[in-house]
């Protein structure tokens, strides 16, 4: 079992060319080109599937806190406008794609509690096309399966017994050791870019902070940090009290926002 896994660590250390903002390496197969496009078709996906929030006071809200925070984005990590939809659904949750595609569910809008802390939110989802964390995680995908192949090919070869089984325990592995904490490295390297851009975009940096103190109280009963793809809210906590005095530094607070959030976000029609 350790011929494959050595083949894929080494293809890992020849990928592995670049590194992100944090000084983070990353392993990176795919180019801007080929994740422009699957950004571009996943939102028109989600577009048609997904009901479009018409209520305009809402809509004004997420448009004038994303423009905000995209124009003050690299034009090397997108150029052109940013395409911003608010999607009619309960879900507490948003996101962003490469092709500079923003989406935020009206469900999270009732978490956020002002512009500040809608701006952790969309500064957090940007920061993951930033860091190009899109291309990471599906360039872990294609080595996992690489490894398993291997690995499988491996294993035919050997007399293990219980060979299901041995496959079985390394994809497990693989999933647990590698690719959720490969996840939760993306969850906290985000919140920390997050957390800069939204303060050089004139949004208090300290709301990052609130927002995920409210998101605990949303999520008792949560898995394990382990379990999970993402870090804990406390760990979240724990790291953004930590760089908040460097986002402090990046706060412009003469160029702030005049985002009003509505007094009531329309529930979703479905």
């Amino acid at each position: 079992m350790k011929l494959p896994l050595i083949m894929l660590t080494a293809l890992i250390a020849l990928t592995a060319c670049t590194s992100s903002s944090t000084g983070r390496k990353q392993v990176m197969l795919f180019s801007d080109a080929e994740l422009d496009k699957m950004g571009a078709a996943s939102f028109e996906d989600m577009k048609k599937k997904t009901p479009i929030s018409t209520d305009k006071a809402t809509n004004d809200f997420v448009q004038c806190v994303a423009k905000s925070i995209t124009k003050n984005v690299a034009k090397s990590v997108h150029q052109g406008d940013w395409e911003v939809v608010v999607f009619d659904s309960a879900q507490v949750n948003a996101f962003a794609l490469p092709s500079g595609k923003i989406g935020v569910y009206t469900g999270i809008l009732n978490v956020t509690e002002n512009q500040d802390q809608l701006g952790a939110i969309i500064g957090h989802e940007v920061g993951h096309v930033i860091e190009h964390h899109s291309n990471e995680r599906l360039s872990a995908n294609k080595l996992q399966n690489m490894g398993m192949g291997a690995a499988t090919a491996a294993v035919g070869l050997s007399d293990v017994e219980n060979k299901g089984l041995w496959m079985a325990g390394l994809g497990l592995g693989l999933q647990y050791g590698v690719i959720m904490p490969y996840s939760r490295a993306h969850e906290s390297e985000a919140d920390i870019v997050g957390q800069d851009l939204m303060a050089r975009s004139g949004f208090e940096p300290s709301a990052s902070i609130k927002l995920w103190q409210n998101m605990a109280k949303l999520s008792k009963g949560a898995p394990a940090e382990f379990m999970s793809t993402h870090p804990s809210n406390k760990t979240r906590i724990n790291q953004l009290t930590e760089h908040l005095p460097s986002a402090m530094t990046l706060y412009k607070a003469d160029s702030r926002p005049n985002c009003q959030k509505p007094k009531v976000i329309p529930s979703p029609k479905t």
